[in-house]
């Protein structure tokens, strides 16, 4: 059977349905990333007083994983523009990178976590401390999933390369703005929680 508009495109969008698909799923998380920091700015501007993120959080570890998470957009890119050039094992070399990228930047967290758990910073501490668990929680959730989906198109899923490859191209591309989703919001995220 024959999925309409996987390759080309609709003549009423001119969009394949998979790009509008993503699109969508993208405006969804933007909604719900939207009422977080908007709930966040609500709190924080009807608190008497606010801690810096600066005195509570480890900022050159931060920033590190900014580094890290951009660098991942970079290969996200490359990994997808190998597939253009129908250089399929160059794919999964930048692929694979996006992917340790991605457990690079959960380790790093988990490390942040562990430590403020240990001294007893708890989401229950203060608005700060359970606006972050919340963000940061569920920012670590997206790249678990972007990196479950780029995992499978790097596995099981690559054998679509073989008989269907501008199927196969176009999964990494929606698979791609999700991840730059991800490292966008932590863009806002970083110096919102860490720098303010």
């Amino acid at each position: 059977m024959e999925i309409p508009y996987t390759v080309e495109v609709r003549r009423d969008t001119g969009l394949t349905n998979g790009r509008i698909g993503i699109w969508l799923f993208l405006a969804s998380e933007v909604m719900l990333f939207g009422a977080l920091f908007a709930s966040y700015i609500l709190i924080r501007t009807g608190a008497v007083s606010w801690p810096r993120g600066d005195t509570i959080l480890d900022v050159p570890l931060a920033t590190f994983n900014t580094l890290v998470l951009i660098s991942s957009s970079v290969t996200m890119v490359m990994a997808w523009a190998s597939l253009m050039r129908h250089r399929f094992g160059t794919f999964r070399i930048y692929m694979g990178l996006t992917i340790l990228f991605g457990f690079v930047f959960l380790t790093v967290k988990y490390f942040e976590y562990s430590h403020h758990l240990h001294i007893g910073e708890v989401p229950s501490t203060n608005n700060f401390l359970a606006i972050y668990y919340t963000l940061t929680g569920l920012h670590m959730l997206h790249v678990a999933g972007g990196m479950a989906v780029n995992a499978y198109l790097w596995g099981p899923g690559a054998k679509l390369w073989q008989t269907n490859p501008q199927w196969f191209t176009n999964r990494v591309e929606h698979s791609g703005l999700f991840w730059h989703f991800v490292d966008l919001v932590w863009i806002f995220l970083f110096p919102t929680l860490y720098l303010l």
